[in-house]
C-alpha cells in the first residue's frame, strides 16, 4: 500500500498524526466534561473531530491508504500518550479510518470534492456508531435517544470532519506548505 508513497507523504502523514492525537487526546476531556452535564450524548455533537485526521490525509496526500492509515497512526499514538481506554483505541482508530477509507476507494480515490469528504466523514460515523453502539451498551438505551446520537454523530462527522478537514487544509495550502503534494497538482481547492 505504502510502495508508491513519496518519502515526505509519509512524514506528513506522521506529523497529522501524533498533532492529531494531541488534539484527540483532548476531546476525550472535553467530552467527559459535557458528558458529565448532559450524559453520552455529548460525545455526538464533537465527536466527527475524531475522524479528521483521516478526511485531511486522504485530500492532501489523495492516495490509498491515506485515511486509514493516519486514523491508525493517530489513535497508536493517542494511546501511548495517555487515553484512558488503553490498547482498544488502536481498535476504534481501525473502525474509523474504514469508514473513511471505503468511501474514498468508492471513488477509486479520484474524487476529493467536499461532498466527498463529507461522505467520508459520515463514513467513519457510521462505522464507529456501529462499533459503540455494541462496545457501549446502546442497546440499552431507548431507540429515539440512540437515533438521536446517531444523527448527531453523522452530522458532526460531515461537518467537523468533512467541511472542518477541507477548510483545515485548504489553509494550509494558501501557505505554500503543500507544494508537491496532490492537493497542490489538483487545482481544485474550491470543490
Amino acid at each position: 500500500m505504502l510502495k508508491s508513497w513519496k518519502l515526505k507523504e509519509v512524514v506528513l502523514v506522521s506529523v497529522l498524526s501524533v498533532v492529531f492525537a494531541v488534539v484527540y487526546l483532548l476531546f476525550v476531556h472535553i467530552g467527559n466534561l459535557w458528558a458529565g452535564l448532559i450524559g453520552p450524548i455529548a460525545y455526538e455533537w464533537i465527536f466527527g473531530i475524531w475522524f479528521i485526521v483521516s478526511i485531511i490525509s486522504a485530500y492532501i496526500i489523495r492516495k490509498p491508504g491515506a485515511a486509514f492509515i493516519s486514523e491508525v497512526m493517530a489513535a497508536t499514538i493517542e494511546m501511548l500518550i495517555g487515553n484512558a481506554i488503553g490498547p482498544r483505541i488502536i481498535l476504534v482508530g481501525i473502525v474509523q479510518g474504514l469508514g473513511a477509507e471505503a468511501v474514498f476507494a468508492m471513488t477509486g480515490y479520484r474524487r476529493y470534492e467536499l461532498w466527498v469528504l463529507m461522505l467520508a466523514g459520515f463514513g467513519s460515523a457510521v462505522t464507529s456508531f456501529v462499533y459503540t453502539y455494541f462496545m457501549s451498551g446502546f442497546a440499552m438505551l431507548e431507540p429515539g435517544y440512540v437515533a438521536t446520537m446517531f444523527g448527531l454523530r453523522a452530522v458532526s462527522g460531515m461537518v467537523i470532519a468533512g467541511i472542518g478537514g477541507k477548510l483545515l487544509s485548504d489553509l494550509l495550502l494558501k501557505t505554500g506548505s503543500l507544494r508537491g503534494y496532490a492537493i497542490a497538482r489538483s487545482g481544485n481547492v474550491h470543490g
